[in-house]
């Protein structure tokens, strides 16, 4: 049997201009029988149209700060680093793959940008921005192999049945979130701080963002090993 090959976009160092990925993305994506293809990050729009035709999925992995003014604010003093590279390459794949109805799965920056990249936007610094009474660790202190907080999750969702429940158990690394939800998206997860954990896209084959790191769970946690399979099974050429 033929196994659905996934376009990760790549992870950019700014210092030095390498690209790269963390294992914990590939390792799960074999788990759940795909192969995983790491993208390049300097590649002409002609390249991206290829390979979007030739891909059979993708995923937006994690990284840096999308830079603020793509999604028409000034830079607060809580933003981190961002990459130009990164954001326009991200921004120039996503209506590619959207066309052809590909499926995808955005984790943590990942569903930073596709909210972004469809007209939504985010937080730039939740503490400083966001008043709550319990303050939630989303960039948890100890090692992301084990879940921080939990997220509910909405009836009727792709999330809440790949999941089977409306509770679930996550891991945090992050400082921004999904603020406005983009037009022809839903919320369908929340923190208890009431921050947007998940996006889908209804009526899409298969369109997911996650706030949190499934990639470090999915080897004891039966939820994040479901949303690799069943994203790796959307992704299968009939």
């Amino acid at each position: 049997m033929r196994k659905p090959l996934i376009g990760l976009t790549p992870y950019h160092d700014t210092d030095n201009h390498d690209i790269k990925m963390r294992p914990t993305y590939l390792r799960a994506l074999k788990a759940a029988g795909a192969i995983p293809v790491v993208m390049p990050l300097e590649a002409s729009k002609d390249d991206l149209v290829q390979l979007t035709d030739e891909l059979d999925g993708f995923l937006f992995a994690g990284g840096p700060d999308v830079h603020p003014f793509l999604f028409g604010e000034e830079t607060r003093e809580g933003c981190g680093n961002v990459s130009k590279e990164r954001d326009q390459m991200e921004l120039t794949l996503l209506p590619l793959i959207l066309a052809l109805g590909k499926p995808v799965l955005g984790i943590c920056r990942g569903i930073q940008i596709l909210n972004i990249g469809l007209g939504g936007d985010i937080w730039q610094d939740i503490p400083s921005q966001v008043k709550r009474d319990f303050p939630i660790a989303h960039s948890q202190p100890f090692y992301y192999n084990m879940p921080s907080h939990t997220v509910t999750l909405s009836d009727d969702s792709l999330l809440s049945s790949i999941a089977g429940k409306s509770e679930l158990k996550v891991n945090s690394m992050h400082h921004q979130a999904v603020r406005e939800v983009a037009p022809g998206l839903i919320a369908t997860a929340w923190s208890p701080d009431q921050l947007v954990e998940a996006i889908e896209m209804p009526g899409y084959p298969f369109f997911l963002g996650v706030q949190w790191h499934p990639e470090y769970l999915w080897e004891k946690d039966d939820v994040a090993l479901r949303m690799f399979q069943t994203f790796v099974d959307a992704c299968r050429k009939e």
